[in-house]
């Protein structure tokens, strides 16, 4: 299980204050003391993902309420299932419903488009990982989503690696002065990747001494000669012009990596509902 990021109170803290604001106008309307117990339910094959967010929304609205989940993060679920039971007071459960159920299918979404593009190269030496283009805000968790979904961590931000791409070099002025200019800069244990879009730029990154690099829109013959002409002398990602119905034969080159922005920018929240089974 991938470790929870260090700001999922803050993150929720955020959704409710826009989404609550100065109080629930409509769930006053419910007596103060009624209590209730509703079910979250799935609607469609899917992988878990959100948990902690869905419980830190209903502990910040009301700290009676309880969640007792059937399933964790990171699991297979099939449509239908019933994903957990929630108790408490009617007006918590009614308060925090939109925002928990935000996060559940945003995450549960992301996890499960990093599962299909994991299952989609099983069997090939390639890891799929994630890239930048996340919801603002919300980066922390779709990553965290993706690892759950067996997809692993590129860069969090720009603050954790160097990825020198084809506007940083146009600065520079060459493929070999921007390496010369990261390998001089870059702190201790920064990892330093350069994209280049052509066999005759790869050449010239790994003459300038590059490790790691990103092979921009490469097509499966480009890859396959740059697989080739790299013979392990740097680890190889592919990007761009990739999804599932051709990662297969992207993957099938030996390149050791595929980031797909699709991943987090385009994920399409689950179908999920929650529906009280019981008031008083």
């Amino acid at each position: 299980m991938p470790k929870l990021p260090d700001d999922v109170t803050e993150t929720v803290r955020r959704a409710l204050a826009e989404d609550v604001g100065a109080g629930d106008l409509t769930a006053g309307l419910i007596a103060a003391d009624a209590s209730a117990e509703a079910q979250v339910i799935i609607r469609e094959d899917a992988v878990l993902c959100g948990t902690a967010w869905f419980e830190e929304v209903f502990r910040q609205v009301d700290e009676r309420i309880r969640v007792v989940w059937r399933a964790k993060d990171g699991d297979a679920m099939r449509a239908d299932q019933t994903l957990c039971q929630i108790t408490g007071p009617a007006r918590g459960l009614l308060t925090g419903e939109r925002a928990a159920l935000n996060f559940l299918q945003l995450l549960s979404g992301t996890a499960t488009r990093a599962r299909q593009y994991v299952d989609a190269v099983r069997g090939t030496k390639t890891i799929i990982l994630d890239t930048r283009k996340t919801i603002p805000g919300l980066r922390r968790a779709q990553k965290y989503a993706v690892a759950c979904g067996g997809g692993q961590n590129h860069r969090m931000g720009l603050y954790d690696a160097i990825l020198i791409k084809e506007n940083h070099i146009a600065a520079a002025g060459s493929i070999a002065a921007a390496l010369a200019a990261a390998h001089h800069s870059a702190p201790k244990g920064i990892g330093v990747e350069i994209e280049v879009e052509n066999i005759r730029q790869l050449r010239e990154a790994l003459a300038a001494g590059a490790d790691r690099l990103l092979l921009d829109n490469f097509s499966v013959e480009e890859l396959k000669a740059a697989v080739t002409e790299t013979r392990a002398r740097a680890k190889l990602e592919a990007s761009g012009g990739i999804d599932l119905s051709n990662i297969r034969a992207f993957a099938e080159t030996g390149v050791d990596f595929i980031s797909i922005g699709d991943i987090t920018k385009n994920v399409r929240a689950l179908d999920l509902s929650m529906r009280f089974v019981h008031a008083s």
